[in-house]
């Protein structure tokens, strides 16, 4: 069950809460609907309930508020717009990535596509999916974890008729298993004709909480549908008989040849249009909504005739409740200063972090696309510098030249890691219906681990092209094998990983890959100088061998070739670049460990 009780939202300066004290619940095995007009407060309800928004009261999923559950995505399945995700990832490629952030097997992405009727659409890519077949795909991601609670915000917002159909037979599907299905809608018709219990909201505070046949009965009036090239006339028709007849009729011009009558007959409206000599070309009884007041319209409007026709301009939607329409509350009403305060809560990583930068890694090409770039433009510069003369081995093999802030490989690393959580920023994919992407430290590991990887990738991909293009140009012994390849070999590696590991954190920081990457090129061309002058002049102390005094100090005693590596490490860190590379890693962890805890909630 789902049990909602004091929704409201933080106020708006000069203008109401957006949700006032809502309290409503959806039983399992029932389908409800929240009925509202546009801003009435639906979406922002639903926000509430997922701790999305800051505000008071409280949500319980089955006897547990939400932050009480350890896995959400099991137990609350979310649709709220449009399906976030890389344009360019497939359909199949984005549910198998969800599915390792949900915990279970990557099969169930294939279930659920054939569930939804997406089977021949695997390997569509998200940017060219149709409104219906995205909303599909968002069922599907919402149902990946086989939750017991569906909430749904417009699920058939642009559907045809057909589409419509299916999908309120798949949500009636979920409850008669014994789920809860709640989703919102504008249309009194659809909520009437599709759900068995209608909540109805009308400026964020509860109107009306009614079962589906009670609604129809209090809140909609059937009506004639009557399309005619002569509707002013006909209406003016109709008016007249029921002024002489005082009867309560309502006719609507809908606009154009159409009319909405209210109170009359397919017969009565019929036998005037014959009598009159009104050509009609429809005339239909259907079910119309109960307009925008609150309370039962008058049969005169101001103005007319005591019991004659109102003649009004068409309404969309529906407001307060209508004849009947009862607000039966389950739960007291309690003041907003009474509930518990939320704040905006930062769900927790995927269950498989490892496996989910993985899959969203290899997901789209831009990780190919940016080691290859890289590749090549290291090439080139290598070809350039060797040329020009004057460099030394190990920077005509990284083809660093001196008048480049970094190399084009470790410029590619630091886009890569820009791109690990500015990617996510931008095409949500992580638990996007409820929040923004987590700051956990199983997620953060993860990416830095692959982009550690990938850095590596780039790096030696990068130095067995520049060589190859060097014997092959020049032929000549510029490429000579050093007597200890492994210090220069541990500084290069050292120099790609901090550029990955900067555009990761620096990309958590400020929510954007520009930003990440502005913060590695920053490192060469901003910290560098400051910390050239400020370790200007000779040092008072000698450091010559450290790497004997560090295995001295060491509980199990590593081999003396290991000293190789501290070498090649501390040579790394003595350089302004290594140096500068460690102080900005440093900074951005301690930014990113900062904002991650001012996301908390504190209830």
């Amino acid at each position: 069950m789902l049990q909602a009780i004091g929704l409201t939202s933080a106020p708006r300066r000069d203008l109401p809460p957006a949700v006032d004290d809502l309290t409503f619940e959806a039983r399992p095995g029932r389908v409800t609907a929240l009925l509202g007009d546009p801003g009435a407060g639906k979406t922002t309800a639903l926000r509430l309930m997922l701790e999305l928004e800051a505000g008071r009261g409280v949500t319980y999923f089955r006897g547990r508020p939400l932050h009480r559950i350890a896995h959400p995505a099991r137990e609350v399945g979310v649709l709220l717009g449009d399906v976030p995700g890389h344009p360019a990832r497939t359909v199949r490629g984005q549910l198998r990535m969800l599915c390792a952030a949900v915990g279970v097997p990557a099969s169930r992405a294939d279930e659920m596509l054939d569930v939804v009727g997406m089977a021949g659409l695997r390997d569509q890519r998200l940017g060219a999916l149709s409104a219906g077949m995205d909303r599909r795909l968002g069922l599907a991601a919402a149902l990946l974890a086989d939750p017991c609670t569906l909430l749904l915000d417009e699920p058939a917002a642009g559907l045809s008729a057909r589409e419509q159909s299916w999908l309120h037979g798949l949500l009636r599907s979920h409850a008669e298993l014994g789920g809860v299905v709640l989703f919102t809608t504008d249309d009194a018709k659809e909520a009437a004709r599709c759900a068995d219990r209608v909540v109805s909201i009308d400026g964020g505070r509860l109107v009306a909480d009614q079962e589906a046949v009670e609604f129809a009965r209090t809140r909609l009036r059937p009506r004639v549908a009557v399309r005619t090239p002569h509707a002013p006339r006909l209406a003016a028709l109709l008016g007249r008989e029921a002024r002489a007849a005082q009867r309560s009729v309502e006719v609507v011009e809908e606009g154009g040849n159409r009319l909405s009558v209210y109170g009359s007959s397919c017969a009565e409206i019929g036998e005037t249009a014959f009598l009159n000599g009104v050509l009609v070309h429809q005339l239909a009884d259907e079910t119309g909504d109960s307009g925008p007041s609150a309370v039962p319209r008058p049969a005169v409007e101001p103005g007319s005739q005591e019991g004659g026709a109102a003649v009004r301009t068409p309404a969309r939607g529906f407001a307060g409740a209508g004849t009947g329409a009862a607000a039966a509350v389950p739960y007291p009403r309690r003041a907003a200063a009474g509930g518990p305060v939320s704040a905006v809560r930062r769900v927790g990583g995927p269950l498989r972090p490892f496996r989910y930068e993985l899959r969203r890694i290899a997901g789209t090409r831009t990780a190919a696309v940016v080691t290859a770039v890289s590749v090549v433009l290291s090439v080139l510069l290598a070809v350039v510098t060797a040329r020009a003369g004057g460099a030394a081995q190990p920077r005509l093999l990284a083809a660093w030249p001196g008048y480049l802030p970094l190399p084009p490989a470790a410029l590619g690393a630091g886009l890569l890691g820009a791109l690990a959580f500015g990617e996510e920023y931008r095409y949500p994919a992580l638990a996007a219906d409820r929040g923004t992407v987590p700051r956990r430290l199983g997620l953060l590991t993860a990416k830095l681990a692959v982009t550690a990887g990938l850095a590596l990738l780039i790096g030696a991909l990068a130095v067995l092209a520049d060589g190859a293009a060097l014997r092959l140009v020049f032929d000549t012994d510029l490429v000579r094998t050093t007597a200890n390849p492994l210090t220069p070999a541990v500084s290069w590696a050292g120099l790609l990983i901090g550029c990955a590991w900067a555009g990761v954190l620096a990309s958590g920081v400020f929510r954007s890959a520009t930003a990440g990457l502005a913060a590695v090129v920053a490192v060469p061309v901003l910290v560098v100088p400051l910390v050239r002058k400020a370790f200007a002049g000779p040092s008072a102390y000698d450091t010559s061998g450290i790497a004997a005094r560090l295995r001295g100090l060491a509980w199990a005693h590593w081999p003396p070739e290991a000293d190789r590596l501290v070498l090649g490490a501390f040579r790394m860190l003595a350089q302004p670049v290594g140096t500068a590379l460690v102080l900005s890693l440093v900074v951005l962890m301690c930014a990113y460990g900062f904002t991650g805890l001012r996301s908390r909630v504190r209830w």
